[in-house]
């Protein structure tokens, strides 16, 4: 590996760069949007059982909170459950708006990752083509010359493609996964509003 990358030219550096932040980012997005880390399995339940046996206290709100997004928005409706379904309604909007921030921190350096990749290629390509025409004597060209040009170009090319299309391919699935989990977490808090009003069991 260390050999192709001499053989690649200084091009390829911002490339690997550009993976190390890549592969950084897939690790992290992985672990932080798992399904049990957003929306806990039974937290609806658990939520209102809390709220009907001790109501919306400081401590139960502050557990709610700190245990994940959905918790949070939760919190965030609790703290307003006294007040009109409108009121807890905006208040759980608001609340929403942050968590939905929060689940897509990254993904769009990671997007800019896999739209910049192939350019970075692209430039170590230029780069490698313009050593190959400057090797070009009216007596000839030098061989060694021509065979680093060649190589900076052609290692730049596929590195960028190699590191631009798993970056894309993670920031689309991620894209996906993050409307799933928006669109799980504004079901649960229309069911807590319905709850807490009286207009479901």
């Amino acid at each position: 590996m260390l050999a192709i990358i001499e053989a690649a030219g200084w091009p390829i550096w911002p490339l690997v760069l550009a993976s190390v932040l890549s592969v950084a980012i897939i690790i992290e997005r992985f672990i932080s949007l798992r399904a049990t880390e957003v929306t806990p399995k039974g937290l609806l339940e658990k939520t209102v059982q809390a709220y009907r046996q001790q109501g919306a206290n400081g401590d139960m709100l502050n557990q709610l909170a700190q245990s994940s997004p959905l918790g949070r928005i939760f919190a965030a409706g609790l703290r307003n459950a006294k007040n009109s379904r409108e009121i807890m309604k905006e208040s759980i909007e608001e609340a929403g708006r942050g968590a939905v921030h929060e689940l897509e921190r990254f993904l769009p350096a990671l997007g800019t990752i896999a739209s910049v990749a192939p350019l970075l290629g692209l430039l170590g390509t230029v780069i490698g083509m313009v050593e190959i025409f400057g090797a070009q004597t009216p007596s000839g060209g030098n061989p060694a010359v021509l065979a680093h040009g060649i190589s900076v170009a052609l290692y730049n090319t596929a590195f960028g493609l190699i590191v631009a299309i798993p970056s894309l391919i993670f920031y689309r699935f991620f894209r996906t996964r993050v409307d799933s989990l928006v669109v799980e977490m504004e079901q649960e808090a229309v069911k807590l509003v319905e709850i807490v009003h009286g207009e479901r069991q």
